[in-house]
């Protein structure tokens, strides 16, 4: 082990027993040093000038330094939580995960942060928001503070009971994919920020479930009643703005009967240019 401080010169120590390293520990707690030198200078525990807790700095086998905080003001204490840090660390790199875990919620939140810039810039898809909404009401107060490479099948089949559970319903094929794209957006966001190795197997969502029902057409008989209603029905609006929107609303109506088209995402998208006068 070398042990270094800024008024020191350099000195390798052979390994040291128990007694030795807490005589050793005393001493530099009497001299209390502003930096230490651990691990032949690739661990460096530190003091700033206005605080009165340790920080540690520590290199990576890829040559990359990060820093972090001991929370400790005990130097002794100090040097085994940086040592603590530096070993697990070395051993998260050489396993390809980052360096430091992260929690389930804090990639959760980078993810719906992508989500949303996707929306706002228009370039996001319409399912986005049905994968927020899975995101925020279902994937954190369940996983929350759970690490995701610590996640087994095991979880996820308790997961999908509690969620179960929460819908009051047995999801159909079609939520459950909604379900399944979301939680391949948290693993994507895990992956692109290097916090875990594609190398890492991350158990995967049940996609099967019941299936939809195909929901039935209106008879020409009840076309035609909706129709009479309306016609009646867009002239009684009480207030200004009634009186502007049931007309556009009877229009709308009839639009999607003739055309077939379905409302919301294709309707919306409708232009006067896309309109040709015959």
């Amino acid at each position: 082990m070398t042990v270094r401080t800024r008024n020191a010169h350099t000195a390798t120590l052979p390994p040291l027993t128990t007694s030795q390293r807490k005589q050793l520990l005393s001493t530099y707690s009497a001299v209390n040093p502003h930096v230490v030198y651990l691990r032949d200078g690739e661990l460096v525990v530190y003091r700033r000038t206005r605080s009165l807790l340790y920080q540690c700095r520590y290199k990576l086998a890829d040559g990359s330094w990060y820093r972090q905080s001991t929370r400790k003001a005990s130097l002794e204490h100090a040097i085994v939580v940086a040592c603590d840090i530096y070993d697990e660390g070395r051993y998260r790199q050489r396993l390809g995960l980052a360096h430091r875990a992260h929690t389930f919620a804090q990639i959760a939140a980078l993810t719906l942060l992508e989500l949303r810039k996707q929306i706002d810039a228009t370039n996001g898809k319409t399912a986005y928001h049905t994968y927020i909404t899975c995101i925020e009401k279902y994937f954190v107060p369940y996983f929350g503070e759970r690490m995701l490479e610590d996640l087994t099948h095991t979880d996820i089949v308790e997961f999908e009971l509690w969620r179960d559970k929460q819908m009051t319903r047995k999801p159909k094929t079609s939520t459950l994919n909604n379900f399944t794209s979301a939680w391949n957006r948290v693993i994507a966001t895990a992956v692109a920020n290097g916090f875990i190795s594609e190398r890492v197997p991350v158990p995967k969502l049940t996609s099967k479930g019941l299936k939809g029902k195909t929901r039935p057409a209106f008879t020409e008989e009840e076309i035609n009643t909706l129709l009479t209603f309306m016609e009646t029905w867009q002239h009684k609006g009480k207030f200004a703005v009634e009186k502007e929107i049931r007309p556009l609303v009877r229009d709308y109506v009839e639009m999607l009967l003739l055309t077939g088209m379905r409302h919301g995402t294709e309707a919306m998208g409708i232009c006067w240019k896309d309109i040709e006068w015959h």
